[in-house]
């Protein structure tokens, strides 16, 4: 038996995490695509724009119970929210790694 946590999937936000798959930002298409996609990194599956409780994460992995998020422009604008939504998601036993727009850029 697997002692990961069952992580809620959220179907209210299914089309809003559609949307931002088919719209994603120039550095999440990169990061996705050099990094992740097709178990690159360390062959971990990752999904993108995952809709879980009350919250739409860029990257997910279950089996590790991590979560990638690339913050861009947007996010200095919205501190205090990520922090929250951080504490949140950290609070369910799921580590958050963020990367900055600059940081995918020099990967």
């Amino acid at each position: 038996m697997s002692d990961l946590k069952f992580v809620e999937y959220n179907r209210n936000l299914k089309y809003f995490a559609r949307e931002n798959r088919e719209n994603s930002t120039k550095r999440e298409w990169i990061f996705w695509n050099l990094v992740l996609k097709n178990k690159k990194f360390m062959w971990y599956k990752f999904t993108r724009q995952k809709p879980i409780w009350a919250f739409i994460l860029d990257f997910y992995c279950s089996k590790l119970s991590l979560w990638i998020e690339i913050d861009g422009k947007y996010h200095d604008n919205i501190v205090d929210y990520d922090r929250r939504r951080s504490w949140d998601i950290n609070h369910h036993w799921i580590r958050v790694i963020r990367f900055s727009n600059e940081d995918v850029e020099k990967t």
